[in-house]
């Protein structure tokens, strides 16, 4: 019993970093989802071109690979050295932790929202030009409540998978719940340490999926 208190706990300083992951990783891909959705439906053929190569390659290629080229990518390509850089209270290898895994999920975000908005009637811009309204404002208050509720059980799964993806961080060697499991395991030679930690795992998506079934039930206002 000692043995697994003393797991639970050490696994729970592996958390505190999953989560950051999670949430920091959330902050910063949804609104930048939104903003290459845009760039991608943009009239521009040039900007349109850009941005779906941006997503072809961010979709195309392993999320890993991902994390190594913005963590090795500046020294390597630019002689410049992050490895040992402090932002604020984090190393860097956490700070490309999050860039890369902000820019991945920017990407399937991206596709979601612009599967979302494509998907509206043109009668709604058309009936909202009639009403005076501008083009952003039509946007923010007619498109995208209506795509929110739309694309919200698509989101869900990424969310769902974005909790599990958390464990390649392990590959900058940022000590998330999953490290710590490893660690654990390799220590104490038993696989209890990961069912643990596959245990908070799954608590997590739990919670997750609970809430978001909440959010889509409070959106249904036709039910």
């Amino acid at each position: 019993m000692a043995e697994l208190q003393s797991t639970l706990f050490q696994l729970a300083g592996g958390l505190r970093f999953t989560v950051g992951i999670f949430f920091l990783t959330l902050l910063f891909s949804i609104p930048l989802g939104l903003i290459v959705a845009r760039g991608r439906m943009s009239k521009n053929k040039i900007l349109a071109g850009v941005v779906r190569i941006y997503i072809s390659v961010m979709r195309g290629t392993p999320l890993m690979l991902q994390l190594l080229l913005v963590y090795f990518g500046p020294y390597y390509v630019f002689g410049v050295k992050l490895a040992d850089l402090d932002v604020g209270p984090f190393k860097y290898r956490f700070v490309a932790t999050i860039i890369g895994f902000s820019l991945n999920y920017a990407a399937y975000f991206a596709e979601i929202f612009r599967g979302g908005i494509q998907s509206m009637p043109v009668g709604q811009y058309e009936a909202a030009q009639i009403l005076g309204f501008s083009r952003m404002q039509t946007f923010f208050r007619i498109i995208l409540p209506q795509v929110i509720k739309r694309v919200l059980p698509s989101v869900t799964n990424e969310v769902i998978t974005l909790v599990k993806d958390t464990s390649l961080a392990q590959v900058l060697a940022v000590t998330e719940m999953f490290t710590m499991a490893k660690n654990l395991a390799s220590t104490q030679v038993s696989v209890m340490p990961f069912i643990a930690a596959g245990a908070f795992y799954y608590i997590m998506n739990g919670v997750i999926e609970i809430v978001m079934t909440r959010a889509e039930k409070s959106m249904s206002y036709y039910s």
